[in-house]
């Protein structure tokens, strides 16, 4: 049997069902009314049926009964198997414990930002900016209201996201403060010798191996 592929959402499914059988809509209302649509993509309902779909043929978790609630249509309640509970547990462990290689899409356009020009760059950073405190008022202001009620254990992530976000803010509007001062710029002949010179001392050190 294969081992089962890892992922957020996968897990989430696999913790929920971990503190009771449900369905699907209640998976969806439980993840949004904690606030872990913060750190796990659950717009669509359709990415949850598939999810589950393949954790049943990993055989992570299986049907235990039909709802036929009134005339509303059926909704299926799902558990988890012995499986599903212990890979809950190892995969909590792992992903604790070990940090992984992630490849967001911000890094890389970084990466490769020389394709605009100082000033457009600094254009789209300052759009960034912009855009990055007002996702931290709003973080603020659920974590503020949560925190009156809800246990710190349970809005731990929330910290984490904030975290993150108050550090890019900070690294952004440096760039934004260099690109302003001229101390970062570049143009495409310094772009074109660079690389060239690059290209250069690659080819040399290989040839000295």
């Amino acid at each position: 049997m294969t081992e089962p592929k890892r992922s957020a959402l996968a897990l989430a499914i696999l913790v929920l069902l971990y503190e009771e059988p449900m369905h699907v809509y209640r998976m969806q209302q439980l993840i949004k009314e904690r606030g872990k649509d913060e750190v796990i993509n659950v717009t669509q309902r359709n990415s949850l049926y598939q999810m589950i779909a393949r954790l049943e043929r990993d055989g992570l978790l299986a049907e235990r009964s039909v709802d036929r609630e009134n005339r509303r249509p059926e909704k299926t309640i799902y558990e988890l198997t012995d499986a599903g509970r212990a890979t809950t547990v190892a995969w909590m462990r792992e992903y604790l414990s070990t940090p992984s290689r992630e490849f967001p899409d911000f890094p890389a356009a970084v990466s490769m930002l020389a394709v605009l020009t100082p000033k457009d760059a600094m254009a789209q950073f300052e759009k960034r900016i912009k855009a990055l405190e007002s996702q931290l008022k709003r973080l603020d202001e659920q974590f503020e209201e949560a925190a009156s009620f809800v246990p710190r254990l349970f809005l731990l992530e929330m910290e984490y996201v904030r975290g993150q976000m108050v550090s890019e803010l900070g690294w952004v509007r440096g760039i934004v403060k260099d690109l302003r001062a001229e101390r970062l710029t570049w143009s495409k002949s310094w772009i074109k010798k660079v690389a060239k010179e690059l290209g250069e001392q690659h080819g040399n050190a290989g040839k000295g191996e």
